[in-house]
């Protein structure tokens, strides 16, 4: 199975369809009026749908358990074709489109089953997704060339070159991704005077994201939410409310970092561990949803 463990959970929906198509107008006048031989075919069609949805992981080996929320099944007649409808809601890592086109298509199934005794030219046609929301998907193709970042290390040891970066390295990477230039890059002391004139000259009108990383534990050198919280003009708790409880399903001492997040002027600030994974996973629980604040942000100044 593919790995999701990185993913968040997030309300995902998806709407799937399928067409059963009869021979004759006897066939339709049957079901409207239930009496076609085996039972009533919508009630039938709806309650196999229902269970289709539900049983998916059970017989499509790649597809994860999850919990099913909501799920709805209609149908609508069109001339000589049942249309057949499928909704399924989930909050949880992966999407829900094969459980609603699994629905679909065992809804079908039924209905042709029950109607293959009356009508020997059914047929079934055209089962697809028709819509799917939910989850990082939605904004996978988007790029954010117009946001330029600036990312600072904290550390002695990084800073007296006594180790090598990986984190700030790992931010830049992640920041590509999204089409994100990173237009400075600097190491500093675990110092708050040097880590707060760092950040007030960084918070200007050419970097709309500087991302701090290191010093947001508790040994005494650790100092960069002290540097960082009196300068924030608007601090926004949420964000790294969100990271923690993300890292705190994989690792039992995400409730320690102290990291802060906020607006000094028009830059937003994140202040990130120092640990490569640290800033991998913060990164994850984080991006690219964060980047909507942009928007809103402008949309109050205008």
């Amino acid at each position: 199975m593919v790995n999701i463990t990185k993913k968040s959970n997030t309300l995902r929906k998806a709407i799937a369809s399928a067409t059963v198509r009869v021979s004759k107008q006897e066939t339709i006048d049957a079901v409207v009026q239930r009496k076609v031989p085996k039972g009533d075919v919508f009630e039938f069609a709806r309650a196999a749908g229902l269970f289709g949805v539900k049983r998916t992981s059970d017989v499509i080996p790649d597809c994860h358990p999850l919990p099913v929320e909501y799920s709805s099944i209609t149908f609508e007649i069109k001339e000589m074709e049942i249309e057949i409808l499928v909704e399924v809601h989930t909050i949880y890592k992966t999407g829900v489109e094969v459980e609603a086109m699994h629905g679909a298509s065992v809804t079908a199934l039924t209905m042709y089953d029950m109607l293959k005794p009356i009508d020997k030219g059914i047929e079934i046609k055209n089962i697809k997704l028709l819509e799917k929301s939910g989850g990082k998907s939605d904004l996978k193709n988007k790029r954010f060339a117009e946001l330029k970042a600036a990312v600072v290390v904290c550390s002695d040891s990084i800073f007296q070159n006594q180790n090598e970066d990986l984190s700030g390295k790992a931010v830049i990477a992640r920041l590509e991704q999204f089409g994100i230039e990173t237009l400075k890059y600097d190491v500093v002391p675990d110092d708050v005077d040097v880590i707060r004139k760092v950040a007030t000259e960084l918070s200007n009108d050419q970097h709309q994201l500087l991302i701090f990383t290191g010093g947001t534990g508790l040994s005494p050198r650790d100092v960069t939410p002290e540097a960082i919280t009196p300068l924030l003009d608007r601090e926004i708790e949420g964000i790294m409310e969100t990271a923690r409880r993300y890292g705190q399903e994989r690792m039992p001492y995400a409730m320690l970092s102290r990291g802060v997040a906020g607006f000094i002027g028009d830059t937003l600030v994140l202040t990130l561990p120092g640990s490569k994974n640290g800033v991998e996973e913060t990164i994850d629980a984080l991006f690219p949803q964060i980047l909507h604040l942009f928007k809103v942000n402008k949309g109050q100044k205008h």
